[in-house]
């Protein structure tokens, strides 16, 4: 059952611890006056200029299959408890509780930036992702629309693009995504955690529910975009349960690739996590605190290259099978392969290209 004195409606994490990098933490103590039970007040969500002179940014992971990302946003709305992008507020001085959905900072000048990068001499074209560390098409992305003018720019300059996300919206722009499918300049994969819509509700608070996000996936495949899923993350105890169900319901809905992440707890994200369990499953804590610890090392997280994905051990290795056989049965195939020699750079003062 719920601690309700500590639950925030609408918000994943339920405090707002301070970040790594703080010299000095506090704590509320009872003085006698019931300060700690106190009602809660209500918390808008706030938002920033993002004034980054850059919105490229590049990885050499082996982990991650594209080595290029734009993220329109920093924080998100969505309030994910197990996000791994929760520890990215530190460095803005903010913490990666509360602040990290309900501090958000945007670019306004990113399609600008990107057509910046894109016409570069020494650019070299590669699929771009979007939204790989925030969700791009939280939302504010309905009123911003920074995602729609980033994907003008990669429809105008035939750019191969992949998305993850676990909004609806992303349906707005299937009129330039359909188009760039049958270049084979478009893949795009519907993260979804479980199909239970309570439990998504708690864990995902401000995210599209499950069932809505199966529409999307029919929607997207029906407009010939190709469209996967990938089961992010897999939580030892509490959704492990669901692996084959979810590749089943998604497959049906036309989904025809996929793939899993094991949950990730860095830094500031495990004592959010595990608060939120104490709140929401306190029976199952312990459980599934040792079931991650298991797929970790012992620890609550293992970030080596190779392993913080899909961990190892012996319930990461089940897990592993579990999803192949799973997959296979299901006639899930590989993400195809976007095309990249079609890439035209773009002209910056509106003079012709010479190629």
């Amino acid at each position: 059952m719920a601690n309700d004195r500590k639950f925030i409606k609408g918000r994943g994490a339920a405090s707002q611890p301070l970040n790594r990098f703080h010299t000095q933490h506090s704590v509320p103590i009872d003085d006698g006056w019931g300060n700690l039970d106190e009602t809660i007040p209500v918390l808008k969500t706030q938002f920033h200029i993002d004034a980054s002179k850059s919105v490229v940014t590049y990885n050499d992971s082996p982990d991650v299959p594209m080595n290029r990302s734009v993220n329109p946003y920093r924080g998100c709305e969505h309030g994910c408890i197990y996000c791994y992008a929760r520890p990215s507020h530190a460095w803005l001085d903010l913490s990666p509780g509360l602040d990290f959905e309900q501090q958000i900072f945007y670019k306004p000048n990113a399609a600008t930036l990107l057509q910046q990068a894109l016409a570069h001499p020494s650019y070299d074209c590669a699929p771009l992702a979007i939204g790989i560390n925030t969700d791009a098409y939280q939302p504010a992305e309905q009123r911003l629309q920074i995602t729609r003018q980033i994907l003008k720019v990669l429809h105008e300059t035939q750019h191969p693009v992949g998305i993850i996300t676990k909004s609806a919206l992303v349906e707005r722009d299937l009129d330039w995504l359909a188009d760039m499918a049958t270049k084979n300049l478009v893949q795009i994969m519907i993260s979804i955690t479980t199909l239970d819509a309570k439990l998504a509700r708690a864990m995902e608070p401000r995210a599209a529910s499950p069932q809505r996000r199966l529409k999307t996936i029919q929607r997207l495949s029906e407009a010939g975009i190709p469209v996967g899923v990938l089961l992010a993350p897999v939580i030892p105890v509490l959704t492990d349960s669901e692996i084959e169900s979810i590749l089943e319901a998604t497959r049906e809905q036309g989904a025809c690739f996929a793939n899993y992440i094991l949950i990730r707890l860095p830094h500031e994200v495990s004592p959010l996590f595990r608060e939120w369990l104490q709140i929401h499953r306190p029976l199952q804590a312990k459980h599934i605190m040792q079931r991650i610890q298991d797929c970790h090392s012992g620890k609550d997280y293992d970030a080596r290259f190779g392993t913080r994905m899909t961990g190892r051990g012996i319930f990461s290795t089940l897990y592993q099978k579990r999803f192949k056989i799973a997959r296979d049965h299901l006639g899930f195939h590989k993400a195809p392969q976007m095309d990249k020699q079609i890439f035209r750079k773009p002209s910056l003062h509106g003079q012709m290209s010479l190629f």
